[in-house]
């Protein structure tokens, strides 16, 4: 603990310091007196860690123009050929860690309802997780101010933070962190840690409103095996890579991944044994082509610092599988995995129930973009070149600066 003399001393030296460093330069004075305000709450042991020095993994951008009310994700359309199920990492890009967009102020709303209504379902912890809670809420918070620095600010000598987008604010000293992550980012966290005796990483906290047909629940202090035991291959396939993926990941190179499926309309929070699982079940014949969405959930994976935990977040997005009409090869590509993507793995993504609708509309458009011209007559089927995206999609989805 620094004792009070020291405590001043360190703040007359700070003021010292930013006095030449800002003044000497001009800047307004409100900026200087927040400028201050940080470092004076950084010496004294009040302020957020530098996660980026922790890490070696940079700061994002700020993006000083964004607008919450026209934000749109990117267009994920994570489509492979020929179908396998593995990892699929990619390096995940510091600008689209938490990427928020329009339906941000509903999603959040949403958060809170369903966690009223299902409570431990949505969100639990297990003793000694306190610790990587509440650092992976310190690096959210610095993530936010940093790339949406108009959306959120953070004092970090009151430890106060303010999301101008709800109007709202949150003393991090009092508020749950995992309850903070449920009121702020539109995103599912599941914090995992290393279990001394086996080696293996157990899942030992989490928040998470976008689970369909499993909760936390069922997975809390399970190992990784057991956690994905519905997932077809993975024991056969991933879970040796899984676990030692785990064990070695460093905190500079946290990855990003996708996992996609078609759903009636755009359910977020979904359990077996309610009334709109059933649907999965059977083909309507008057399901309208218009209520079918294809559901992505972005996944991103990265070690903390200081607890070691790995934390593992998801972001559901939904888009009509009509908008695949403009989009190039999208169309012949899903095609292709409908019709002969390995049954196990389309059984378990659910899209039987759809498909007796998709499938004809999909033919439509690869004929119609082939007649366009968009696409080649004689095009194979494989990976694009832009995955997890489509030739073209920056003219359409532009880039927040």
């Amino acid at each position: 603990m620094i004792s009070t003399p020291n405590v001043t001393g360190i703040a007359v030296i700070t003021v010292a310091l930013a006095v030449v460093c800002y003044y000497g330069k001009g800047v307004h004075p409100r900026s200087f007196w927040k400028f201050l305000r940080q470092k004076t709450a950084l010496v004294t042991g009040r302020g957020l860690p530098d996660f980026a020095r922790l890490t070696g993994f940079p700061h994002p951008k700020p993006v000083h123009d964004f607008n919450i009310a026209h934000a749109r994700p990117r267009p994920y359309r994570p489509f492979r050929w020929e179908y396998h199920q593995n990892m699929s990492l990619k390096k995940l890009e510091p600008d689209y860690w938490l990427e928020l967009e329009s339906t941000y102020r509903d999603r959040i709303k949403q958060r809170r309802q369903i966690y009223t209504l299902h409570g431990k379902c949505i969100i639990d912890e297990l003793p000694g997780s306190e610790a990587a809670s509440k650092e992976l809420m310190q690096m959210v918070i610095q993530y936010l101010c940093m790339r949406y620095p108009k959306q959120f600010e953070f004092d970090e000598w009151t430890l106060t933070f303010r999301n101008h987008i709800l109007g709202s604010t949150a003393d991090i000293s009092t508020v749950h962190p995992l309850v903070f992550l449920l009121e702020n980012v539109p995103e599912d966290f599941l914090i995992t840690q290393e279990d001394p005796d086996t080696g293996l990483y157990i899942l030992r906290a989490a928040v998470s409103t976008s689970a369909v047909g499993w909760n936390i629940g069922q997975k809390m202090g399970k190992p990784l095996h057991e956690i994905h035991g519905p997932v077809p291959d993975y024991k056969e396939k991933m879970a040796f890579s899984m676990d030692r993926y785990f064990s070695k990941m460093p905190c500079d190179k946290p990855i990003q991944r996708a996992s996609w499926g078609l759903e009636v309309g755009e359910p977020l929070y979904l359990q077996t044994d309610e009334p709109e699982w059933s649907h999965r079940h059977h083909q309507n014949p008057d399901l309208p082509l218009t209520d079918i969405h294809m559901r992505v959930d972005w996944q991103t994976l990265r070690r903390l610092p200081n607890s070691r935990a790995i934390v593992f977040n998801f972001k559901a997005l939904f888009t009509p599988v009509t908008d695949f009409r403009e989009e190039p090869f999208i169309p012949k590509l899903l095609l292709k995995i409908l019709l002969e993507g390995k049954k196990p793995i389309m059984e378990y993504k659910g899209t039987w129930s759809v498909e007796h609708k998709v499938i004809p509309a999909l033919r439509e458009w690869a004929k119609e973009q082939e007649d366009k011209g968009w696409v080649p007559k004689d095009w194979q089927e494989r990976t694009l070149n832009e995955d997890p995206f489509y030739p073209g999609w920056e003219k359409h989805y532009p880039i927040p600066t």
